[in-house]
């Protein structure tokens, strides 16, 4: 069943005293669950295990409370009361038939310490360097410093070694790992033995491994992940001078995991980066050890993969992002299934989940992070409990996915579209710059429903009430999508603006129907905060308008924060001409321009403009759900049991939550009402109070 040419992918590889059952191997990726939701992160890893990984990783695991990353949710390995969650990883995940790897880490400088309120510790006296610009200075650490953190990381190996782990990471990768800011001339300039010259910042480093190789004593493998070039010059890690580390310990480790610069730097989004971007830098260090080595490249199709191998370039294909789109990516290309991989369209909605401290989700697999909590699981689903006749009304990105999962239930399903395309906003947006990698989640979906028999795809066909009343449909699933508005109102106004008569005011519909500004000068209001008025504006920008995009925001397209391409947006923004006024609100719209203020001051400006482009909020298409709710007592005689909206149809939000949606409402229709919290989930055990605490004694008011 497998095509030969992706034999060599399944070949197994010694790591140590373990040995991997195939090359695919699921590198350390954060969750959003840590130590809040070890059950949940635990399920999660067990179905990748299922789907055919040789290797799942954890995350970066806490060795301590100085090297703690709140508000950030990662697991910990603390002290001994973290190795029951700990230990049901590993379980999970050896149930799925993988090795189990644990990330150990002292985040150094990346540490803020706001749960712990230790002292962070680094190579030198700086400011913490954190997402968050934290006020707060770490300390250089000691010698007797070193020599505790080398205490820690050995205890928090012991620990991993009871939890059952066959593979340990010393972390020094992604400017997080506090052995990285050793490492990095950017952070250490120390003056002894640690600092310096090459020798003294791998110093640290080399004492680590060698600390762990004697502790883990050949029952687990070690391995180091480590950033290979910070992309910084001579001022940061240098390949050169990683040759130079490798060429030095490249034996020490049993394997070698090689990260790109920060975790922004390693992780791309679609839009700014290809798939296997790192290949480049990564080239040639697998000849310097005799050890495997690993590494990412967003690695979708397997013909790449097998160029990393045959190409020397790497012995296992580390996946984060594309482990997340389809754990089973593996499965499906031992059994020649390639057109049923959902492959990750690199949008980073999965870091969002780690960024805002949430379970983690895919815009993809709508099963990530919903293992444990709803019991969903990404190739199966409950069969039917009726032989009803589902409508869906619209086919979106909630829409396609219902009725492939409802498909895949058993029921019959008639999927109504009033276009002539499948995809809804997803086909739209998928021909701006950079989103070309999105359409994926439409092709996934029209591939799965071609091979449905029972569910019959119609185009072209607005569906009114009555058509729905006249029909013989049990259940109606309206997913007719939503459209921005054009009147300004969003976060910053809650009512309409001010337009002129004669005002030429556009909005990403119109852009993407193909209509331009009437004139060259534009005004983008992006009162929106995410990718679209970014992309919007970067679009008409490279037609030769002359675009200046306002937001009340402090960044453009803020929310991509959460997604780590806000930087990368506001560099390509300005490269295309794109002038960016941030903390400026839109006020009103006149014939000849804009008004503008300062969401500080409120003092007013202008800027000429002859067309206006709204990108703001937007409403939900419930047209159709109007008009069958005020014909409700007429369902029971039509044998119409259900009415629903779902996705943008009922509240807009993102792609994810649209494909979330629709899943939710297959894998849910016809079955016995949730209770009032629809999912699992794990409480704070209470620990046994102090038996003395400090005495209570009023309070004293003291006058003058």
């Amino acid at each position: 069943m497998r095509d030969p040419r992706y034999d060599i992918l399944f070949e197994p590889v010694q790591i140590g005293p373990v040995t991997a059952r195939n090359r695919f191997y699921q590198v350390p990726h954060c969750n959003g669950m840590g130590y809040r939701d070890p059950s949940g992160e635990a399920y999660m890893r067990r179905v990748k295990a299922e789907g055919g990984w040789a290797v799942v990783c954890t995350e970066q695991v806490e060795i301590h409370p100085t090297s703690d990353i709140g508000p950030f949710i990662e697991l910990r390995i603390w002290d001994d009361q973290d190795v029951p969650a700990l230990a049901r990883i590993a379980d999970k995940i050896h149930e799925g038939g993988a090795l189990a790897g644990i990330e150990l880490a002292h985040n150094g400088l990346n540490s803020p310490n706001l749960i712990s309120r230790e002292t962070p510790l680094a190579p030198q006296n700086l400011p913490v360097a954190t997402f968050s610009y934290d006020p707060i200075q770490a300390r250089s650490m000691t010698k007797s410093d070193i020599a505790d953190l080398r205490r820690w990381h050995r205890e928090a190996v012991r620990r991993s070694l009871q939890a059952g782990y066959d593979i340990v990471y010393v972390y020094a990768g992604h400017a997080l790992g506090g052995l990285h800011h050793f490492l990095s001339p950017r952070y250490n300039n120390r003056t002894d033995e640690y600092g310096g010259s090459l020798t003294n910042r791998m110093r640290f480093l080399r004492e680590v491994l060698e600390d762990t190789r004697e502790e883990a004593d050949g029952k687990a493998a070690v391995a180091c992940r480590i950033t290979i070039d910070e992309l910084l010059g001579d001022a940061g890690i240098t390949k050169a001078e990683i040759e130079d580390v490798i060429g030095s310990i490249g034996e020490h480790p049993d394997l070698w995991d090689f990260v790109l610069g920060s975790w922004e730097d390693d992780s791309v989004t679609s839009r700014f980066g290809p798939e296997g971007e790192q290949e480049p830098y990564v080239r040639g260090l697998k000849q310097l050890t005799t050890k495997p080595v690993v590494g990412v490249g967003r690695f979708t199709s397997p013909d790449m993969m097998v160029h990393q191998v045959k190409s020397g370039i790497l012995d296992l294909i580390g996946a984060a992002r594309p482990s997340i789109a389809d754990p089973f990516l593996p499965r499906k290309i031992e059994t020649g299934d390639l057109e049923d991989i959902r492959e990750c369209i690199g949008c980073n909605i999965c870091v969002s989940g780690d960024f805002t401290m949430s379970p983690i989700r895919c815009t993809q697999n709508p099963t990530m992070g919903e293992e444990f909590r709803r019991g969903w699981h990404p190739e199966r689903i409950r069969p039917k409990t009726s032989d009803s006749h589902v409508l869906v009304v619209g086919a979106g990105p909630a829409g396609l996915e219902a009725a492939r999962a409802l498909g895949n239930r058993g029921y019959t399903v008639s999927l109504a579209e009033s276009s002539r395309a499948l995809g809804g906003r997803v086909e739209r947006e998928a021909k701006l710059p950079g989103l070309s990698a999105w359409i994926r989640v439409v092709d996934y979906r029209v591939q799965q429903i071609a091979k449905l028999d029972n569910v019959d795809v119609f185009l072209q066909s607005e569906m009114t009430a009555d058509d729905i009343l006249d029909n013989d449909f049990d259940h109606v699933l309206l997913a007719t999508g939503a459209h921005w508005r054009a009147d300004g109102v969003g976060r910053w106004h809650t009512h309409p603006i001010d337009t002129a008569d004669g005002a030429e005011v556009l909005t990403p519909d119109s852009i993407m129907a193909g209509v331009r500004p009437r004139g060259r000068r534009v005004v983008l209001f992006d009162d929106d905060h995410y990718y679209l008025g970014g992309v919007v504006a970067e679009l008409l920008a490279k037609e030769g308008f002359d675009v200046t995009l306002l937001t009340p925001g402090a960044h453009v397209s803020e929310w991509t924060v959460n997604t780590m391409e806000v930087a990368r947006i506001r560099k390509r923004l300005i490269r295309a001409g794109v002038a960016c006024r941030t903390n400026t609100t839109l006020t009103r719209v006149d014939s000849d321009g804009v008004g503008t203020a300062c969401v500080f001051t409120g003092d007013d400006g202008h800027l000429p403009a002859d067309s206006v482009v709204m990108v703001t909020a937007r409403m939900p298409e419930n047209r159709l759900l109007d008009a069958l709710t005020a014909r409700q007592n007429g369902w029971a005689q039509a044998g119409l049991k259900s009415v629903k909206a779902v996705g943008d149809a009922w509240a807009p939000s993102t792609i994810a939550a649209a494909v979330w949606a629709g899943h939710r409402y297959a894998e849910e229709l016809e079955e016995p009402p949730a209770p009032v919290v629809p999912f699992r989930r794990e409480v704070t055990e209470l620990v046994a109070e102090p038996d003395k605490l400090l005495p209570l004694t009023p309070i004293q008011t003291v006058r003058s």
